[in-house]
């Protein structure tokens, strides 16, 4: 079941491949918002029924967008660029986002129509029929190109640069936007791409509304002690094997569903740092927290805890793992509320 996360208890349900049965509420989802009990209701809603809900929603692959009309984009506008130009938007009918949180956000924003393309990061339903432009991770100039996009969204990672220059010489306005690694970097760049979209409106009520469901789903955050909780990212077909450190991405996350960060607290201060058994005995994390296809990789929850380390560790012994789709985990977009929903679950079972 793509985008679900799972924690394999003390039983051999380890596989990441299988699916977890999920406990579904009757009738939260509904309309076109997701209903995970906010932070004003009367009664607030557990941890464990809030985690239902966003895995259902996770499960659909789908994303929500804002209540109402599609909004209408008021252009010309003028916006800054991470690359340090300025650049003005004439046009927003042919969308092209380079990234798949950017997407994302350009979907709920109620713009999914107005999008041409995708490159291989999209991987929610409503983007799977575009055309993709991306080769592995690279951007194919001609391929943008030939979809005659009026606008193109990136990143300072969108590469190689010879393409996106290829690009923008060729007319096509493109808007550069700092990469999102961390919780508060959501706001930011909704609220940037709704400015380069002419639709600023939207991208406040967007933002509202994530706010609301992020300070929903922090209040679901047990009180007491804070688990530790280590991000491996791992590629074992590829011989990569990395623990998360200071910058991740992971970190903000796990910070935000009320735990600490193994790898932070023991002095990583890079975003990531080879994996070795002495760092991971050191970190002793009471959760292991990965992609789902990065455990996969490794031979689900058997074939990780067989790495050196990995079982010397207290989640490592109790098969304390929790996953999330690679697409979700750290695409810091308008699901990422549903992630800290899971997280704030998963992380504090016991």
């Amino acid at each position: 079941m793509p985008g679900v996360a799972r924690q394999t208890p003390l039983s051999t349900r380890a596989l990441a491949p299988l699916a977890l049965a999920v406990v579904l509420l009757t009738g939260a989802c509904a309309g076109n918002s997701v209903d995970v009990g906010g932070a004003s209701d009367a009664s607030p809603v557990s941890a464990g029924e809030r985690a239902a809900v966003a895995e259902k929603q996770l499960a659909k692959n789908t994303l929500v967008p804002l209540e109402g009309e599609a909004p209408t984009p008021e252009l010309p506008v003028t916006v800054d660029s991470s690359d340090g130009r300025k650049v003005t938007v004439k046009d927003a009918s042919r969308i092209l986002p380079l990234n798949g949180g950017v997407a994302e956000i350009v979907f709920t924003l109620g713009l999914g129509k107005r999008v041409v393309g995708r490159d291989i990061t999209a991987t929610f339903e409503e983007a799977k029929k575009l055309p993709q432009v991306t080769k592995a991770h690279d951007v194919s100039a001609e391929s943008v190109l030939s979809l005659k996009p009026t606008v193109v969204l990136a990143d300072t990672d969108t590469g190689p640069s010879e393409a996106v220059d290829q690009i923008r010489d060729a007319g096509v306005p493109v808007v550069v936007l700092d990469p999102a690694t961390k919780l508060a970097d959501v706001t930011t760049r909704t609220t940037r791409i709704a400015e380069a979209l002419g639709v600023p409106e939207a991208g406040k009520a967007l933002n509202d509304r994530m706010d609301d469901e992020l300070a929903a789903a922090r209040a679901a955050v047990p009180s007491g002690s804070k688990p530790k909780v280590a991000f491996l990212y791992m590629r074992g077909s590829a011989a990569v094997y990395l623990m998360g450190g200071k910058g991740s991405g992971a970190d903000s996350l796990i910070e935000a569903a009320g735990a600490v960060d193994a790898g932070v607290e023991t002095g990583l201060d890079k975003p990531f740092t080879p994996l070795t058994s002495e760092a991971l005995v050191s970190a002793r994390p009471d959760v292991i927290l990965m992609m789902d296809k990065g455990l996969e990789s490794v031979g689900g929850v058997e074939g990780l805890v067989g790495i050196p380390g990995i079982g010397q560790t207290p989640a490592g012994a109790d098969r304390r793992i929790v996953t999330l789709e690679d697409g979700v985990l750290l695409s810091f977009g308008p699901r990422t509320p549903l992630v800290i929903d899971i997280l704030v679950d998963r992380i504090h079972q016991a």
